[in-house]
């Protein structure tokens, strides 16, 4: 589904400009987002502490999408920091243009909801990944999709994103790199 060209500029002009120095937070824990962005350009953490333990969630990075969903569309805290790895510019709406939004682009519900169904159906597959995958399975299949995070991204973030210590990803690593002949 797309936007005719009818309604694009009237899309286009409720997303701005914003960006973030390396070590900015987009959010902080404990606070509700009040914000939609997509990810122009740099890399993105988003992680929670447990245990005293900083576990990662995601590393958003260029065409994602970034928000805490609940937080924007029901006012919910994000139990989440999201925090720049990197030097990062996105496409940003507010809160008060994306609820009324609606009102000057009428294709905008069902473009929400294809957005919505599309980070539902991601996340589907993340979890199922997490609960069916090898170690080994999840690395390859992350390394085949972003291969470019591995030079990017502290190992021990990927690790945790991946569900294992930054011992085990090393370990893996080397096997796969061995197999590889690298």
């Amino acid at each position: 589904m797309g936007v005719s060209d009818e309604y694009m500029a009237d899309l286009v002009a409720y997303f701005h400009p914003t960006a973030l120095d390396k070590g900015d937070y987009f959010l902080r824990a404990g606070r509700v987002c009040d914000r939609l962005s997509f990810h122009r350009s740099g890399l993105l953490r988003v992680y929670a502490t447990h245990d005293e333990k900083d576990v990662t969630q995601w590393i958003s990075f260029k065409g994602t999408m970034i928000t805490h969903l609940e937080g924007l569309i029901c006012d919910v805290p994000s139990p989440y920091n999201f925090q720049a790895l990197t030097a990062c510019e996105f496409y940003t709406i507010y809160k008060k243009d994306y609820l009324n939004m609606s009102r000057t682009v009428p294709p905008w519900p069902s473009l929400e909801r294809m957005l919505i169904t599309r980070c539902f159906g991601f996340l589907e597959t993340r979890v199922f990944s997490l609960l069916s995958m090898s170690g080994d399975e999840r690395y390859r299949y992350l390394q085949n999709t972003n291969p470019d995070l591995f030079d990017q991204v502290p190992l021990k973030y990927l690790a945790s994103m991946m569900g294992m210590t930054p011992e085990s990803l090393s370990r893996i690593r080397k096997k796969n790199t061995v197999k590889a002949g690298k």
